[in-house]
């Protein structure tokens, strides 16, 4: 690698005024810049480029790997499944028809089968463990006023002994 102290960078910069001259140094300055700068997200593009590549071929393999053990899991689920059939279709083979009829001759019914009877309550109204007759000695509120009907039943009544102040 290049190895620049600032000595050496003092000796270009020096030589590059001499040739370039004090009127164009900070125009090629400038495009010198824009120059290393465009190289540089050449250089980090090239670079994720290459990051996602490598990911997208390790995403492949871990697909791959999941895929066969899918397929494993797959296949000894509809192994297991097989030998359980074949276990059932071996262990109700011996089994005929009369059995079946004897089974069925021992299950009696019940001889009353209840009957599903809907309770008939109104489910929508909130019943309550509190009677409303103790809610309403005890002055409990059982419904919500607004804030119109409060202020309407707590306003004093023109009639109820108000008299003037100026008579």
């Amino acid at each position: 690698m290049i190895d620049l102290g600032i000595s050496k960078l003092a000796l270009i910069g020096a030589v590059a005024l001499i040739v370039i001259g004090p009127e164009k140094l900070p125009k090629v300055a400038r495009t010198l810049g824009a120059m290393i700068g465009k190289a540089q997200r050449y250089v980090a593009d090239v670079k994720a480029e290459v990051n996602r590549a490598m990911e997208l071929d390790e995403l492949k393999k871990m697909k791959e790997s999941m895929e066969s053990a899918a397929q494993n899991v797959q296949q000894s689920f509809n192994d297991t499944t097989n030998a359980f059939e074949k276990d059932w279709k071996d262990a109700t083979s011996g089994l005929d028809g009369t059995d079946v009829m004897t089974s069925q001759a021992l299950y009696e019914p019940p001889l009353y089968m209840p009957q599903y009877r809907h309770p008939g309550k109104k489910w929508r109204l909130k019943q309550s463990a509190t009677p409303g007759w103790y809610k309403a000695r005890q002055g409990v509120r059982t419904k919500a006023l607004s804030g119109a009907a409060r202020v309407a039943r707590f306003r004093p009544r023109k009639d109820a002994g108000m008299t003037p102040l100026n008579p």
